[in-house]
């Protein structure tokens, strides 16, 4: 058995139907530029924050001039080493913790030194 079924397009009073385009949600496309675009617009704080951390990480303590701590400078010769240095400077202290001061008031990553090199050198009572 099969039923046919014939509309007239003709409504009853009272009853709405919503055109069939309405209905269906469609999804939100984006261009390859688009995406490139809105990658970059999203991208821009997560730069700016990382030039920030990178500029405002790198100063030495010594390089602080109004904390009223006055310091010894020296020019590192040829031939001389930061266990010199540090021997030379306090030779009853541990060379170790006076490497580690050094390095710390001059903003150094590791203890190479080169001859001509200033060194800020903390003052030993």
């Amino acid at each position: 058995m099969s039923a046919v079924i014939a509309t007239t397009g003709f409504q009853a009073p009272g009853v709405r139907r919503e055109p069939a385009s309405t209905a269906t949600r469609t999804r939100l496309r984006l261009t390859r530029r688009g995406r490139i675009v809105f990658t970059g617009l999203a991208a821009v704080p997560l730069v700016i924050w990382a030039f920030v951390v990178v500029l405002g990480a790198g100063t030495a303590a010594a390089d602080i001039e109004s904390s009223g701590v006055s310091f010894e400078y020296t020019t590192v010769g040829e031939g001389d080493s930061l266990w010199a240095i540090a021997e030379s400077l306090d030779p009853n202290a541990d060379a170790r913790e006076v490497i580690d001061e050094i390095m710390r008031l001059n903003g150094l990553d590791d203890a190479v030194v080169e001859p001509g090199q200033r060194l800020a050198l903390p003052v030993v009572p």
